[in-house]
């Protein structure tokens, strides 16, 4: 994909959606790190059914600890892997108020220094508590990148680089949402819903099927 079709992809993508905002609900830094921590491996319905019981019983390091592991296991317990998300969730309790004053670090050295933050996690809480036009690679994305010709890469992390290299700076802040969001609801992975993709002309994923299926 040249600068001239991806600076059309995201002003496409901008047009549809210019205020994208992440899936997870949440108020405050904390919240958001919690509800990032525990979407691993986890769809963001489940993890916003799991906070909206847990956030107004405990929303801060503090809280969560006082929970103890037993208690904090019985509010997310519908979540996949609930059991290693809780450790590590009050694991980073005890980091953030030893640490960091009970508040969310921002720096990606200290957010990547907390149990179960990798570079994800850190990137999408530097982007959307902290406003850093960081561009977090997840399934969605890293798929999105070397399906469109956009950014494509052997592993996440070759993904990231390349993307913020090509992604016009206008629209960096952004990206991250409009192309996990895309590939989510357009640009699925068992088949790309090509005829209702507002980029699919500047493309390079070449679909054999660009009209719905019968009955669509």
């Amino acid at each position: 994909m040249n600068a001239a079709k991806r600076l059309l992809f995201f002003q496409r993508l901008a047009a549809l959606d210019p205020h994208p905002v992440t899936e997870l609900n949440y108020s405050t830094p904390f919240e958001l790190l919690t509800a990032v921590l525990l979407s691993a491996q986890a769809t963001d319905v489940g993890v916003n059914k799991a906070t909206q019981r847990l956030f107004p019983v405990a929303n801060t390091p503090n809280k969560i600890l006082a929970l103890g592991q037993e208690g904090l296991e019985s509010y997310i317990a519908t979540i996949g892997l609930f059991r290693s998300k809780a450790k590590h969730l009050l694991q980073t309790c005890h980091i953030l108020i030893e640490q960091h004053g009970g508040e969310v670090p921002h720096s990606r050295a200290a957010l990547e220094a907390l149990p179960g933050v990798g570079r994800k996690t850190a990137n999408v809480v530097l982007n959307i508590a902290f406003g850093e036009p960081t561009i977090a690679v997840d399934t969605h994305i890293f798929r999105l990148g070397n399906r469109t010709g956009l950014a494509p890469g052997k592993d996440v992390v070759a993904v990231e680089e390349k993307l913020l290299k090509v992604v016009p700076a206008e629209f960096r802040q952004h990206a991250h949402h409009w192309l996990i969001l895309h590939g989510r609801y357009v640009c699925k992975a068992r088949r790309p819903e090509c005829w209702r993709c507002v980029v699919s002309d500047v493309c390079d994923y070449k679909s054999k099927e660009m009209t719905p299926p019968k009955g669509r």
